[in-house]
């Protein structure tokens, strides 16, 4: 059975979602998979701690599927150095992931809503996918950031996508993706309210008096919080089927190294229509 490190940092509804998505596959028959773990790096005793509640029913979905629940809170862990040097804590903070993971089997991480930054020695000892809010050559940065981007740059599609965790981060290499328009349909109507909007205010403006709650921000989420799943769960099959591998931080079908990413996009509308 193929074995996945999962890593979340459990902020909210998507968090439980995405787990949830995979386990059901496997109760299914679907997906022959084991979770071997979920790290989380919070503990869940933090304060302030705004997400608390969110986090705790994370943590009460992990206990009840049986999987081993890892926690390290990035907040109690050498405050100074991370007030003086991040680049050294997250080596020293990675260096604690790794003891406490390394026990556990896995032939793949998944970074599923982890919101820190891997270390460079955690990215090269572990193989781990990273879903990332973007097409593979679209903006870098939370998903908040990424559709700032997409309305500043006035984009005419957007994606999600699966890469391989590197030392260059968001930029690892793609694995699979999907794609969609953010044109046409109630779209349009919502870009033409932004344009209005920008008559008389800036983005930076907006950003700050609507921030997500944005209709055309808001609509934009939706439609890739909507691929999120069914994308991970057919790219985590491919690997469990063995259809793909990770060799040397490169991707492999039956030994050669992948030219491009998958373009899971047919597959991905085709799950949504069926109401998977």
């Amino acid at each position: 059975m193929f074995r996945l490190g999962w890593f979340s940092t459990g902020r909210g509804p998507g968090s439980r979602d995405l787990l949830r998505a995979v386990m059901e596959e496997k109760e299914h028959g679907s997906l022959d998979v084991d979770v071997a773990f979920v790290f989380c790096n919070w503990d869940n005793l933090e304060d302030p701690n705004p997400r608390r509640e969110q986090r705790e029913m994370f943590f009460d979905m992990v206990r009840g599927y049986g999987i081993p629940l890892i926690t390290s809170s990035w907040k109690g862990f050498h405050p100074d150095l991370w007030k003086s040097d991040q680049a050294a804590w997250r080596d020293e903070y990675g260096k604690l992931l790794r003891d406490l993971t390394r026990g556990y089997e896995f032939d793949l991480g998944v970074l599923a809503g982890y919101m820190l930054w891997m270390d460079d020695a955690t990215c090269d000892e572990y193989d781990m996918i990273n879903l990332h809010p973007a097409l593979p050559d679209g903006p870098k940065g939370t998903w908040e950031e990424v559709i700032w981007e997409l309305i500043r740059t006035d984009a005419k599609e957007h994606g999600v996508m699966l890469h391989i965790c590197t030392r260059d981060w968001d930029r690892g290499g793609a694995l699979a993706y999907c794609r969609f328009p953010i044109r046409g349909g109630e779209f349009d109507a919502l870009w033409s309210d932004m344009k209005e909007k920008l008559s008389s205010s800036t983005l930076e403006g907006i950003k700050e008096k609507e921030g997500a709650d944005e209709p055309l921000f808001r609509e934009i989420r939706r439609e890739g919080v909507r691929r999120e799943l069914p994308l991970t769960v057919s790219t985590i099959r491919l690997f469990a089927e063995g259809t793909i591998h990770i060799e040397g931080k490169s991707l492999t079908v039956n030994g050669r190294t992948l030219e491009r990413p998958y373009d899971m996009t047919d597959k991905v509308d085709d799950t949504l229509r069926c109401g998977i």
